[in-house]
């Protein structure tokens, strides 16, 4: 296997985000029970107990940290407003490098998603409707792809980006983990959905695979693909073990690896590191809110079959 191949391996998996919820409790997986009205009452009390926690410690967080982010040192131990101050914000602006950290990532993660979409809808429209030899084994080895963390090839992906001389580059950031098989399972398995009849009737007039494809198929995918993407992106967004293995120049940081920095090794500063991190975390907000329609309909359409 050539090196670039080894790098388009993803060391990241989307999967791991839905299979907990999925054979939860509190999921839909599974096979339906039938249960008598008491057992359903505690179902629903425990699940409603269940989301509450979750909703009141998320709430908590995104109370806590944009109020810790404007607060002036020292750091005030109490969860109560206290007076607002933009002195952290903009002496953070002047004195580190958070506007480079943050197009960094933004180029990163744009790229990346692109990539992804790309790739992973070729592979996914071959699998699905082109009579590849083999798909049938190719396809297990997607699969099987799921199983691989990236802790397990982090090493072998690490000495194949410093043979190819790409370490300190952002295309190092960008390459790896593009051919996602979560990407491709889903968008296969949408793409299956398709009517044969449609795809025949645009070859009897003369469209060839790959404006069918352009024509027809990524059309009929967009709301999935644009679900997809936006998992893709916040992936990249937040990743850090990676970045933080092959880039050691600080210019070329992403927000991840370099809010760890700003911390002082002689004070604890609690301020700093709350503040950019609340700044971070306003684009990936900012993309969910405009799109977020778009985001239900597209899970909700990759969730159907047939």
């Amino acid at each position: 296997m050539t090196g670039w191949a080894i790098l388009f391996q993803c060391p990241f998996h989307y999967s791991s985000f839905c299979w907990p919820w999925h054979l939860s409790s509190f999921g839909c997986g599974g096979e339906a029970k039938e249960v008598s009205n008491e057992n359903k009452g505690m179902d629903r009390y425990t699940g409603d107990t269940g989301y509450t926690s979750v909703s009141a410690a998320n709430c908590l967080d995104v109370h806590y940290r944009p109020q810790t982010g404007r607060q002036p040192n020292p750091f005030l131990q109490r969860l109560v407003c206290a007076p607002y101050s933009l002195d952290t914000l903009s002496g953070i602006l002047s004195d580190t490098l958070l506007l480079r950290w943050l197009g960094n990532s933004l180029i990163v993660a744009s790229l990346h998603t692109l990539l992804v979409l790309t790739l992973c809808s070729l592979t996914a429209y071959a699998l699905s409707k082109l009579n590849v030899p083999g798909g049938k084994w190719i396809y297990l080895l997607i699969l099987a792809g799921l199983l691989i963390p990236l802790e397990v090839i982090a090493v072998s992906q690490f000495q194949v980006a410093k043979n190819l001389h790409l370490l300190n580059t952002l295309t190092v950031l960008i390459v790896p983990g593009a051919a996602a098989p979560f990407t491709v399972i889903v968008l296969k398995t949408f793409m299956d959905a398709i009517p044969d009849e449609l795809i025949e009737s645009a070859e009897i007039e003369g469209a060839g695979k790959f404006l069918i494809f352009r024509k027809l198929i990524l059309p009929i995918s967009a709301s999935s693909m644009f679900a997809l993407g936006i998992l893709a992106f916040l992936q990249s967004w937040n990743s850090f073990l990676w970045p933080f293995l092959v880039i050691t120049d600080m210019n070329k940081f992403t927000l991840p690896v370099g809010i760890p920095t700003l911390l002082s090794s002689f004070t604890v500063d609690y301020v700093t590191p709350m503040a950019v991190s609340m700044l971070s975390s306003l684009p990936a907000m900012l993309l969910f809110l405009i799109f977020q329609k778009k985001i239900v309909k597209g899970v909700a359409f990759t969730g159907i079959k047939g």
